[in-house]
């Protein structure tokens, strides 16, 4: 989480160490950069004002007023809160032959969305593994993680606008003939053949996610939703075997995500892909997930079916009794 905070964090950090005699003005001074830093990587208001007030209250210290180095030592205050910010997140996929479909839900600031980011490779985490077929991938970068079989979608789809829908599709199976500058001289057939192939399985996709009529349109000319289809399309063409989805449904009509869900499951069942889901659509949830796992301020709250979910009281309280999903 440390290394999603935005350039304002080392900002701060850079004031903090050249901070000379310490006051309580100054360090709140200096403390509100680190706010407007924990709000801007989505931490909830309430979760970063409490983590602000412990970060005071220990920079004011007998401790850190004597040292010698009082803005270094602030410093390592904050790093070690923010490690453990986090906190301890554990979720187990199923893979191979018993494929999981889980779902993750939680309010704005969980800690979802990071620990997304965290298991595609996009941020190292600051303690912790991530394990995938067995392996260590803790810190791999995310091609590496897509040539292993995972890749995940974004809450904003992050289209290759300038593409067409079907250009945007066939770029994605990873090892064409055509991406070496020999081959695509004087390989010929055998490029042009593959070429045809991946077409036709893009458009196949696009029949799947019912967005045929628009395989010549731009990307970038899309509307929300249908940029969301575009990104579940993108999945599908990668041939990865677990995918991380940061809340297909959103800006998709009710009917069109009744036949996404019905995709999802059939990749899930029948071509044993693994699904970790982010959504805030209960009924989504209801349907297609088993487990759930609930996360409140970083940490796993609980795991469980949706009846245990929606009976589970730390749940009411954290989560349906704190304004409801987010």
């Amino acid at each position: 989480m440390f290394d999603t905070l935005s350039g304002k964090l080392q900002g701060a950090f850079r004031n903090l160490r050249g901070l000379g005699k310490i006051s309580e003005e100054n360090v709140t001074e200096s403390l509100r950069e680190v706010r407007l830093a924990l709000l801007e990587a989505d931490v909830n208001f309430k979760v970063a004002k409490g983590f602000i007030a412990s970060v005071k209250e220990k920079s004011l210290g007998e401790e850190v007023l004597a040292s010698v180095q009082p803005g270094q030592q602030i410093v390592k205050i904050i790093h070690d809160e923010l490690v453990t910010l986090l906190g301890d997140t554990n979720a187990q996929l199923e893979t191979g032959g018993n494929p999981s479909c889980l779902m993750m839900v939680g309010l704005h600031g969980a800690g979802k969305t990071t620990l997304f980011n965290i298991i595609a490779g996009a941020l190292r985490p600051d303690s912790g593994h991530i394990w995938l077929d067995g392996c260590d991938v803790t810190g791999e970068p995310p091609h590496r993680l897509f040539g292993r079989g995972l890749v995940r979608t974004f809450q904003i789809p992050r289209e290759l606008h300038e593409m067409t829908v079907l250009e945007n599709l066939m770029v994605v199976p990873s090892g064409q003939a055509g991406e070496n500058l020999f081959v695509a001289l004087f390989g010929g057939f055998g490029v042009a053949a593959q070429e045809r192939a991946i077409r036709e399985r893009a458009e196949e996709v696009l029949g799947v996610l019912e967005l045929s009529v628009l395989g010549d349109e731009l990307a970038g000319n899309l509307s929300g939703g249908q940029k969301k289809l575009l990104e579940l399309g993108r999945t599908m063409m990668s041939g990865a075997h677990v995918l991380l989805l940061d809340e297909p449904g959103a800006g998709v009509n009710p009917t069109l995500m009744g036949k996404l869900r019905d995709n999802i499951v059939r990749l899930n069942r029948e071509a044993g892909c693994t699904f970790c889901i982010i959504d805030h659509d209960m009924d989504l949830v209801a349907r297609l997930c088993d487990p759930v796992v609930v996360m409140a301020e970083g940490k796993v709250l609980t795991t469980g079916t949706m009846d245990e979910i929606r009976s589970n009281e730390e749940v009411i309280d954290a989560y349906l009794g704190g304004g409801g999903a987010a």
